[in-house]
């Protein structure tokens, strides 16, 4: 039986894989080229850590390989990421290709040396070179070197006259992994490399992870020698997979083994929706996975934590753009993605719905790591919750009431904006998140954070008693917006399968009259579903 592997480039012969043949047939085709006397192209290869680059990248060489009239290296230059002497790093890097290649009666001093390597006469044929970890390199070594390879480049590119065998260099193609933050706008000096064309390497598709769980149902088939139509899924398991880690291939992988081998205590059966419930619920809160704690790394520490924090904020949407540093390099590391509304519009958004879990997890135990004395032991609670129910209105009054008498300790230690020193947004959603969840200590109450949509948006779902208790929280910004929230609120409503939700309104000040005007039921007339909107007044966040 093979197995899902998280733990660097898969195993073909061991391993569940995704063939992504598209893919490799498009690096094979750029650093090729479609005339191949016209030579190949120097490509940048970049995608988030933990994407599959490094494996697609191999895939290719083993492509290029069956093809005789090149010579194809492939290196990684991670063991130099601490050196920042250009010359060494060449002498180095020459080192390498001289054992890869058999070239006798070479030496490369230094970086000005450097091209002798690619030289026609050096090299007896075409050479396809592809570099790993290159973003490992320190950047002033890195501009220098791919100035080298610009010259390289353009100078066979003038030679039009010569076949791609005949011209000065038989540099033929380059491919450059994981490079895009640092061949752009995190070269303070410019970058001289732009001569390259890019391959991104996108997450998994829906259709690519249901092959992956397919294949292993086949083999739980065979081996159990069952009729090929038996699930060993149960449909269910698949889709949230799928809606929980949107193809990122590294998490997708890691958490089918869970699944499969280190929780499946019983493999002669479907894995069940409750499995998966449960082994999601250990994912989120203890289980150790190197790639989420990177990405928590990478999103704790300043300036990016600001920028993370802010995009809890549920008031607008933040404008996704490459050239800004915090975002190139929180995209690079994982921690955001892209929403691609349109051409013309394009955000920040969250991976996918557990890494905005974690962080969320994360920065709201930071913050509160435990909240006490919310009532006393002898407190009649029967106002709030019975034996099978709960009163949300109630329940929200009284997080109101305990935040408006302990407001000083709540935002004594608070994060706050750098422009205005105002409170983040985020700080009440993690507050009142963890308010309920200490409330309702001791009573058989599920409190769980939603992200519909990766940006701008939260939900707390309340399970108790066999019912479903949906919880939009917004922040009151004006009426327009309001009257949106209503109708995002019913359709969410409507999703979840409930007739009735709370849109929770974060607002600093409110009197009792706009509490009675807003605070009205609205009846969605498309779905039937109930809104109830109640005010938690904050005061000042300044």
């Amino acid at each position: 039986m093979r197995k899902f592997s998280s733990y660097g480039a898969p195993n073909k012969k061991s391993d569940y894989y995704v063939p992504r043949e598209a893919l490799i047939a498009n690096a094979v085709t750029q650093l090729k080229g479609e005339e191949l006397e016209e030579g190949g192209h120097y490509i940048t290869v970049w995608a988030p850590r933990q994407t599959g680059k490094t494996w697609i990248m191999q895939e290719v060489v083993s492509t290029i390989e069956q093809d005789d009239q090149f010579d194809v290296i492939y290196l990684s230059l991670q063991f130099l990421y601490e050196e920042n002497d250009a010359d060494i790093v060449a002498q180095y890097f020459a080192r390498q290709l001289i054992k890869k290649l058999n070239l006798e009666n070479l030496t490369i001093n230094s970086l000005k040396d450097f091209e002798r390597l690619f030289e026609r006469g050096t090299l007896t044929k075409p050479l396809i070179l592809i570099l790993d970890e290159f973003d490992a390199l320190d950047q002033a070594v890195i501009a220098r070197l791919v100035a080298v390879f610009r010259h390289i480049y353009m100078t066979r590119r003038s030679q039009t006259n010569k076949s791609t065998a005949e011209k000065d260099y038989l540099l033929h193609s380059l491919a450059l992994i994981g490079v895009r933050a640092v061949l752009g706008v995190e070269n303070a000096k410019g970058s001289p490399f732009n001569v390259q064309r890019s391959l991104h390497i996108p997450n998994l598709t829906h259709d690519e992870v249901v092959y992956l769980f397919d294949w292993y149902q086949r083999e739980q088939n065979q081996k159990m020698n069952v009729a090929s139509s038996v699930t060993s899924f149960e449909p269910e398991v698949v889709e949230r997979i799928w809606y929980e880690f949107k193809g990122q291939p590294g998490l997708t992988c890691w958490f089918g083994e869970l699944l499969t081998e280190t929780y499946n205590t019983a493999p002669d059966k479907p894995i069940t929706m409750a499995l998966f419930e449960g082994v999601y619920a250990a994912a989120l809160n203890f289980l150790p996975n190197n790639n989420i704690l990177n990405i928590i790394s990478k999103a704790k520490q300043e300036p990016y934590k600001s920028f993370v924090l802010e995009l809890f904020q549920t008031k607008e949407k933040v404008n996704f753009t490459y050239d800004d540093p915090t975002i190139n390099f929180l995209y690079m590391n994982g921690v955001v993605s892209i929403d691609e509304v349109s051409l013309t519009e394009h955000y920040v958004k969250f991976p996918c719905p557990y890494i905005q879990k974690r962080l969320f997890n994360h920065f709201a135990r930071e913050l509160y790591r435990k909240i006490d004395g919310l009532y006393s032991p002898f407190e009649d609670l029967s106002d709030t919750i019975t034996d099978n129910s709960i009163d949300i209105h109630r329940l929200l009054q009284r997080y109101e009431q305990y935040l408006q008498a302990n407001r000083e300790m709540v935002l004594k230690d608070a994060p706050r904006r750098k422009n205005d020193l105002r409170v983040f947004e985020a700080v009440f959603h993690f507050h009142l998140y963890l308010y309920l969840v200490s409330f309702f200590r001791g009573y058989e109450v599920r409190v769980l954070p939603e992200f519909p949509t990766g940006n701008g948006e939260i939900d707390l779902l309340i399970r108790y008693a066999g019912q479903l208790f949906g919880l939009e929280l917004k922040s009151f910004a004006n009426q327009r917006s309001y009257r949106e929230a209503l109708k995002q609120a019913a359709k969410y409503g409507n999703k979840l399968g409930v007739t009735a939700v709370w849109l929770v309104l974060f607002v600093e000040v409110v009197d009792d009259k706009n509490r009675q005007l807003f605070e009205m039921d609205y009846t969605d007339q498309n779905t039937g579903v109930v809104v109830h909107p109640l005010f938690v007044q904050t005061g000042s966040l300044a």
